[in-house]
């Protein structure tokens, strides 16, 4: 079993649909999650607060920069998602056809790193500097 993150992308006019026949989609939703959990691929969904009350912290100069939302150009934004555990991309990709969506959004289906993929000693690394900062704070 692999996990599988689906993505919710959507763009303003898909948004301003969304919000004109919200409680119909909740309820959508709400079952779909159902099939989800009852399939037993389930791991976690949630939504994203409106891109107007974020920021974006931008590392393209010598010192970050933090910039209030909403963002600038950006012609889709993410919205939120669906973690699955799953046998195969293909799977994942089924559930995402399922996802009760509106006309102009998106889902992007992305296979979420394993543990075992990640470069030996990392998570010793993070380890021991997490240990030496907070013994620095004490």
């Amino acid at each position: 079993m692999s996990k599988y993150m689906l993505i919710m992308r959507g763009t303003d006019e898909s948004n301003a649909a969304l919000m004109d026949g919200f409680e119909e989609l909740a309820a959508s939703t709400y079952q779909y999650i159902e099939a989800l959990v009852k399939a037993g691929v389930f791991v976690e969904a949630a939504g994203l607060d409106d891109a107007g009350q974020g920021v974006v912290v931008d590392f393209s100069g010598e010192t970050p920069v933090v910039t209030d939302g909403p963002y600038g150009e950006t012609k889709e934004l993410f919205g939120g998602y669906f973690l699955l555990d799953v046998a195969s991309k293909q799977e994942a990709v089924e559930w995402a056809k399922r996802i009760p969506a509106v006309t102009g959004s998106k889902i992007e289906v992305r296979r979420v790193v394993g543990d075992d993929e990640m470069p030996q000693g990392i998570e010793r690394a993070v380890e021991e500097r997490a240990g030496s900062e907070s013994a620095g704070r004490s």
